[in-house]
């Protein structure tokens, strides 16, 4: 585990990452609500040692009583109404939701349209949109950190930064 650690900390000085200032964190809640996939395959990138969103202190939780945001992918279909509702008032307050790619903003890409509850907004209190089919890796990073920032007045992210 030491060779490892070791190894990954001379990449990151090789690609000269910077080094993340941890003023705070959010737990994040991944929610699938029926998508492709590829906004699930760039969010795992963006959790690579490449993007790291853990140096920044995002996380993702597998319970939405340990999460902040809930992050929702894909089309909303007519079944998961309901569990992304039970979801969201399952989560502690302050509670924010973010949705991640065309098809949670609303754009209405794939599916059929009979089985389809509409966009994330008209279900839930949207905080954060993330556009892109699918958008990268750099693009979620970008826009939870700066989510993270933004609600550390909200008390939110919990830090002892100026």
């Amino acid at each position: 585990m030491f060779v490892l650690l070791r190894h990954l900390g001379r990449v990151r000085r090789e690609i000269a990452l910077p080094r993340a200032q941890r003023c705070g964190s959010l737990a994040l809640r991944h929610v699938d609500a029926g998508s492709c996939n590829g906004c699930e395959h760039e969010l795992a990138a963006s959790a690579n040692p490449y993007y790291d969103l853990q140096r920044h202190g995002l996380g993702i939780v597998a319970s939405p009583r340990h999460a902040d945001v809930l992050l929702v992918t894909g089309q909303i279909t007519t079944r998961m109404v309901d569990p992304l509702r039970r979801a969201y008032d399952a989560m502690p307050e302050p509670r924010l939701v973010a949705a991640l790619g065309d098809c949670a903003i609303g754009h209405n890409t794939l599916g059929d349209p009979a089985q389809l509850a509409g966009p994330l907004e008209g279900i839930l209190p949207v905080s954060l949109r993330i556009p892109g089919c699918p958008p990268t890796p750099q693009q979620i990073a970008d826009a939870l950190v700066d989510l993270m920032l933004s609600s550390r007045s909200s008390k939110i992210a919990r830090c002892g930064c100026p």
